[in-house]
């Protein structure tokens, strides 16, 4: 385990500390980039058993491979590549049906940080959480193309270098997807707000009402 002052070291610094055998620092990029490299990998795989195991897949070859990271891009954008050469391999092997999961002791990324504001009511995390699962549902009704572009800009922040240099794409083709993203992500939303069925009230929660006013009167 790292203590306080490694965790703060910057990429290169770290990178430079595990090839000189501080091989335990590679705790440090693994929970600096897990929501990342989720969130590329998601966007290719949507079973969360393979996006895990394609996780943990990219980690073990970025080990391996350290050696071959210069510096010439930012280790995020490198990585970045190897998940979705993963993600792209693992897709291909779905077609096939040869795929295998890999179940390693040694590296268990938390994939999704469970992140609760404990000052919203109840009321609000239910809207919260359908509207988080809403705009999810939207974002996988992208195609790849757009919906990676749209994740690594607008949820994961990178800049629009950043995102070229990842994905080897001109600055013009990112600025092209992106804006196609968001005006097929509004599309789909307004489908999936114009329908009956959501909020809908189901029988469940209106028996649950009968039953308690029941209980009052």
């Amino acid at each position: 385990m790292s203590d306080y002052r490694t965790s703060q070291l910057d990429d290169n610094a770290i990178i430079r500390r595990i090839l000189a055998g501080d091989k335990a620092l590679f705790e440090i990029l693994l929970r600096r980039y897990n929501q990342t490299l989720y969130r590329v990998i998601r966007s290719y795989l949507k079973d969360q058993d393979e996006v895990q195991d394609a996780m943990q897949n990219a980690y073990l070859k970025a080990f391996d491979k350290l050696f071959q990271f210069h510096g010439n891009s930012s280790f995020s954008t490198w990585l970045i590549r190897i998940g979705i050469n993963e993600a792209l391999l693992r897709l291909k092997d779905v077609k096939k049906g040869n795929v295998m999961f890999l179940h390693s002791q040694d590296i268990n990324p938390e994939i999704v940080n469970q992140i609760a504001d404990q000052q919203m009511n109840p009321e609000k995390a239910i809207f919260h959480e359908e509207a988080k699962l809403m705009l999810e549902s939207a974002i996988d009704g992208l195609p790849e193309k757009y919906r990676l572009i749209y994740i690594l800009k607008e949820v994961e922040g990178l800049s629009n270098a950043e995102i070229s240099d990842g994905l080897g794409l001109t600055d013009s083709n990112v600025k092209v997807r992106l804006h196609r993203a968001k005006a097929l992500l509004k599309d789909i939303l307004f489908q999936l707000s114009a329908t009956r069925e959501v909020f809908e009230f189901g029988n469940s929660r209106c028996d649950t009402v009968v039953r308690l006013v029941m209980k009052k009167i």
